[in-house]
Protein backbone atom coordinates (compact mmCIF):
# COMPACT_ATOMS: atom_id res chain seq x y z
CA UNK A 1 0.00 0.00 0.00
CA UNK A 2 1.47 3.63 -0.71
CA UNK A 3 1.54 6.35 1.43
CA UNK A 4 -1.11 8.10 -0.76
CA UNK A 5 -3.24 5.33 0.00
CA UNK A 6 -2.63 4.59 3.45
CA UNK A 7 -3.14 8.30 4.39
CA UNK A 8 -6.38 9.98 3.26
CA UNK A 9 -6.48 13.78 2.30
CA UNK A 10 -10.12 15.76 1.80
CA UNK A 11 -10.34 19.21 2.54
CA UNK A 12 -13.41 21.28 3.87
CA UNK A 13 -12.95 24.90 3.38
CA UNK A 14 -9.93 25.80 5.82
CA UNK A 15 -9.67 22.43 7.60
CA UNK A 16 -7.71 19.58 6.46
CA UNK A 17 -9.17 16.05 7.36
CA UNK A 18 -6.37 13.54 7.41
CA UNK A 19 -7.61 9.72 7.70
CA UNK A 20 -5.17 7.48 8.77
CA UNK A 21 -6.38 4.35 6.30
CA UNK A 22 -5.15 0.29 7.34
CA UNK A 23 -8.45 -0.30 8.24
CA UNK A 24 -7.58 -4.34 7.83
CA UNK A 25 -4.32 -3.79 10.46
CA UNK A 26 -6.62 -1.26 12.77
CA UNK A 27 -4.45 1.21 11.31
CA UNK A 28 -0.93 -0.23 12.41
CA UNK A 29 2.18 2.02 12.05
CA UNK A 30 4.47 0.63 9.29
CA UNK A 31 6.10 2.75 7.11
CA UNK A 32 3.66 3.94 4.45
CA UNK A 33 1.42 4.99 7.24
CA UNK A 34 3.48 7.14 9.09
CA UNK A 35 5.58 8.70 5.87
CA UNK A 36 1.93 9.79 4.63
CA UNK A 37 0.71 10.94 8.05
CA UNK A 38 3.93 13.34 8.09
CA UNK A 39 3.28 14.77 4.57
CA UNK A 40 -0.46 14.99 5.54
CA UNK A 41 0.98 17.47 8.58
CA UNK A 42 3.92 19.38 6.33
CA UNK A 43 0.75 20.38 3.87
CA UNK A 44 -1.40 21.43 6.43
CA UNK A 45 1.67 23.45 7.91
CA UNK A 46 2.55 24.74 4.82
CA UNK A 47 -0.86 25.90 3.25
CA UNK A 48 -1.83 29.62 3.98
CA UNK A 49 -5.23 28.19 3.28
CA UNK A 50 -5.68 25.62 5.71
CA UNK A 51 -5.95 26.65 10.08
CA UNK A 52 -6.56 23.47 11.51
CA UNK A 53 -6.30 19.96 10.78
CA UNK A 54 -8.42 16.52 11.99
CA UNK A 55 -6.52 13.14 12.25
CA UNK A 56 -8.82 10.53 12.16
CA UNK A 57 -8.91 6.49 11.47
CA UNK A 58 -10.60 4.25 9.62
CA UNK A 59 -12.56 1.22 10.67
CA UNK A 60 -12.89 0.16 14.24
CA UNK A 61 -9.38 2.21 15.06
CA UNK A 62 -8.08 5.31 15.54
CA UNK A 63 -4.66 3.61 15.28
CA UNK A 64 -3.66 0.24 17.44
CA UNK A 65 -0.16 1.43 17.52
CA UNK A 66 3.00 0.00 15.77
CA UNK A 67 2.75 -2.89 13.18
CA UNK A 68 4.72 -5.09 15.09
CA UNK A 69 5.11 -7.60 12.15
CA UNK A 70 6.18 -5.02 10.55
CA UNK A 71 8.96 -3.66 13.70
CA UNK A 72 9.91 -7.59 13.61
CA UNK A 73 10.74 -7.76 10.34
CA UNK A 74 13.10 -4.76 11.12
CA UNK A 75 10.71 -2.83 9.02
CA UNK A 76 11.99 0.91 9.03
CA UNK A 77 8.40 2.84 10.08
CA UNK A 78 9.51 6.14 8.64
CA UNK A 79 9.33 9.80 10.32
CA UNK A 80 6.99 8.71 13.50
CA UNK A 81 8.98 10.45 16.44
CA UNK A 82 9.61 12.97 14.25
CA UNK A 83 6.05 14.12 13.76
CA UNK A 84 5.19 13.15 17.61
CA UNK A 85 8.15 15.12 18.99
CA UNK A 86 7.33 18.36 16.77
CA UNK A 87 3.82 18.22 16.30
CA UNK A 88 1.90 20.62 13.56
CA UNK A 89 2.31 24.34 13.97
CA UNK A 90 -1.10 24.30 13.42
CA UNK A 91 -4.02 23.24 15.51
CA UNK A 92 -4.68 19.25 15.29
CA UNK A 93 -8.21 17.70 16.92
CA UNK A 94 -7.50 14.22 17.14
CA UNK A 95 -11.16 12.25 16.49
CA UNK A 96 -10.52 9.45 18.04
CA UNK A 97 -13.19 6.75 16.52
CA UNK A 98 -11.87 3.48 18.33
CA UNK A 99 -9.12 1.74 19.67
CA UNK A 100 -6.02 4.31 20.14
CA UNK A 101 -3.30 2.43 21.58
CA UNK A 102 0.52 2.17 22.46
CA UNK A 103 1.99 4.55 19.64
CA UNK A 104 -1.88 5.76 18.48
CA UNK A 105 -2.47 6.85 21.81
CA UNK A 106 0.99 8.50 21.44
CA UNK A 107 -0.58 10.17 18.03
CA UNK A 108 -3.36 11.23 19.91
CA UNK A 109 -1.57 12.90 22.04
CA UNK A 110 0.77 15.00 20.38
CA UNK A 111 -3.23 16.48 19.00
CA UNK A 112 -3.79 19.61 20.60
CA UNK A 113 -7.70 18.82 21.07
CA UNK A 114 -9.04 14.96 21.49
CA UNK A 115 -12.77 14.75 20.55
CA UNK A 116 -13.64 10.58 21.46
CA UNK A 117 -16.67 8.04 20.38
CA UNK A 118 -18.27 6.20 23.09
CA UNK A 119 -16.32 3.11 21.37
CA UNK A 120 -12.94 4.55 21.76
CA UNK A 121 -10.66 3.08 24.14
CA UNK A 122 -7.04 5.04 24.74
CA UNK A 123 -4.05 3.25 26.44
CA UNK A 124 -0.25 2.43 26.15
CA UNK A 125 0.21 -1.44 26.19
CA UNK A 126 3.44 -1.42 25.52
CA UNK A 127 4.97 -2.87 28.87
CA UNK A 128 2.52 -6.16 27.45
CA UNK A 129 5.04 -6.85 24.66
CA UNK A 130 8.11 -5.76 26.32
CA UNK A 131 8.44 -2.27 25.09
CA UNK A 132 7.39 1.14 26.72
CA UNK A 133 5.71 4.07 25.47
CA UNK A 134 8.84 5.80 23.86
CA UNK A 135 6.97 8.10 21.76
CA UNK A 136 5.98 10.52 24.31
CA UNK A 137 3.32 8.61 25.92
CA UNK A 138 4.71 7.91 29.36
CA UNK A 139 5.41 11.81 30.45
CA UNK A 140 3.15 13.66 28.31
CA UNK A 141 -0.53 11.37 29.93
CA UNK A 142 0.20 12.81 32.90
CA UNK A 143 -0.60 16.20 31.51
CA UNK A 144 -3.97 14.48 30.42
CA UNK A 145 -5.64 12.42 32.72
CA UNK A 146 -3.48 13.30 36.39
CA UNK A 147 -0.74 11.57 38.10
CA UNK A 148 -2.20 8.81 39.15
CA UNK A 149 -4.57 7.32 36.15
CA UNK A 150 -1.49 7.95 33.52
CA UNK A 151 1.09 5.56 36.40
CA UNK A 152 -1.61 3.08 36.03
CA UNK A 153 -2.38 3.15 32.55
CA UNK A 154 1.84 3.09 32.11
CA UNK A 155 2.56 0.40 34.41
CA UNK A 156 -0.93 -2.16 33.55
CA UNK A 157 -1.02 -1.70 30.07
CA UNK A 158 -4.74 -1.42 30.05
CA UNK A 159 -6.90 0.90 28.34
CA UNK A 160 -9.40 3.41 29.92
CA UNK A 161 -12.80 4.32 27.85
CA UNK A 162 -13.74 7.31 26.44
CA UNK A 163 -15.96 7.74 29.51
CA UNK A 164 -12.81 7.56 31.48
CA UNK A 165 -10.84 10.09 29.10
CA UNK A 166 -13.81 12.58 29.51
CA UNK A 167 -13.54 12.39 33.15
CA UNK A 168 -10.17 13.07 33.53
CA UNK A 169 -10.64 16.11 31.00
CA UNK A 170 -8.64 14.46 28.23
CA UNK A 171 -11.56 15.01 25.90
CA UNK A 172 -13.17 18.13 24.36
CA UNK A 173 -16.10 15.98 23.85
CA UNK A 174 -17.74 12.45 23.62
CA UNK A 175 -20.14 11.45 20.65
CA UNK A 176 -22.34 8.63 19.57
CA UNK A 177 -19.41 6.82 16.69
CA UNK A 178 -22.17 8.29 13.66
CA UNK A 179 -21.34 11.54 14.79
CA UNK A 180 -17.77 11.83 15.45
CA UNK A 181 -16.11 13.15 11.98
CA UNK A 182 -18.50 15.73 12.29
CA UNK A 183 -18.15 16.96 16.10
CA UNK A 184 -14.47 17.12 15.76
CA UNK A 185 -14.43 19.39 12.16
CA UNK A 186 -17.27 21.63 13.63
CA UNK A 187 -14.62 22.28 16.52
CA UNK A 188 -12.10 22.96 13.80
CA UNK A 189 -14.33 25.29 11.82
CA UNK A 190 -15.10 27.36 15.15
CA UNK A 191 -11.01 27.08 15.07
CA UNK A 192 -10.71 28.17 11.58
CA UNK A 193 -13.12 31.16 11.53
CA UNK A 194 -10.03 33.11 13.94
CA UNK A 195 -6.91 34.50 12.72
CA UNK A 196 -4.62 31.59 11.13
CA UNK A 197 -1.35 33.45 12.69
CA UNK A 198 -3.31 34.27 16.01
CA UNK A 199 -4.34 30.87 16.00
CA UNK A 200 -1.06 29.34 15.39
CA UNK A 201 1.13 31.52 18.29
CA UNK A 202 -1.97 31.09 20.88
CA UNK A 203 -1.11 27.51 20.20
CA UNK A 204 2.34 27.64 20.56
CA UNK A 205 2.12 29.94 24.05
CA UNK A 206 -0.17 27.51 25.73
CA UNK A 207 1.71 24.27 24.83
CA UNK A 208 4.33 25.84 25.92
CA UNK A 209 2.72 26.92 29.63
CA UNK A 210 1.37 23.30 29.63
CA UNK A 211 4.34 21.87 29.36
CA UNK A 212 6.48 23.70 32.45
CA UNK A 213 8.48 26.35 30.50
CA UNK A 214 9.04 29.10 32.91
CA UNK A 215 7.07 32.96 32.79
CA UNK A 216 10.32 35.01 31.82
CA UNK A 217 11.03 32.11 29.13
CA UNK A 218 7.28 32.30 28.14
CA UNK A 219 7.57 36.20 27.40
CA UNK A 220 10.83 35.77 25.93
CA UNK A 221 8.76 33.37 23.26
CA UNK A 222 6.05 35.81 22.80
CA UNK A 223 8.20 38.40 21.65
CA UNK A 224 8.87 37.39 18.05
CA UNK A 225 5.62 35.79 17.64
CA UNK A 226 3.57 39.51 18.62
CA UNK A 227 5.69 41.09 16.13
CA UNK A 228 4.66 38.63 13.65
CA UNK A 229 1.01 38.67 14.15
CA UNK A 230 0.66 42.15 15.69
CA UNK A 231 2.15 43.33 12.19
CA UNK A 232 0.20 41.31 9.45
CA UNK A 233 -2.17 41.62 6.67
CA UNK A 234 -4.48 39.86 8.74
CA UNK A 235 -4.17 42.40 12.46
CA UNK A 236 -5.42 44.81 10.05
CA UNK A 237 -8.22 43.39 8.38
CA UNK A 238 -9.31 41.75 12.01
CA UNK A 239 -10.58 45.55 12.86
CA UNK A 240 -11.37 46.46 9.47
CA UNK A 241 -13.90 43.77 9.45
CA UNK A 242 -15.25 44.34 12.87
CA UNK A 243 -16.14 47.98 11.40
CA UNK A 244 -17.29 47.20 8.99
CA UNK A 245 -19.83 44.62 10.30
CA UNK A 246 -18.74 42.02 8.05
CA UNK A 247 -16.76 38.53 8.57
CA UNK A 248 -13.04 39.03 7.90
CA UNK A 249 -11.49 37.59 4.97
CA UNK A 250 -8.01 35.91 6.92
CA UNK A 251 -5.06 35.30 4.73
CA UNK A 252 -2.69 33.83 6.87
CA UNK A 253 -0.05 36.76 5.77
Amino acid sequence: MSEEQAVLVERRDRVMIITLNRPDAMNAINGALSNGLWNAIKELDEDDGLTAGVITGNGRAFCAGMDLKAFARGEDIGPLNEFVRTGAKKPLIGAINGFALAGGCEVALTCDLLVASTAAKIGIREVKVGLFAAAGGVFRLPARVGYAKAMEMALTGEPITAEEAMAAGMLSGLTAPEDLLEAAVTLAERIAENAPLAVAASKALVRAAAQGVEEDKLWEMQVPLQKTVFSSNDAKEGPLAFAEKRAPNWTGT
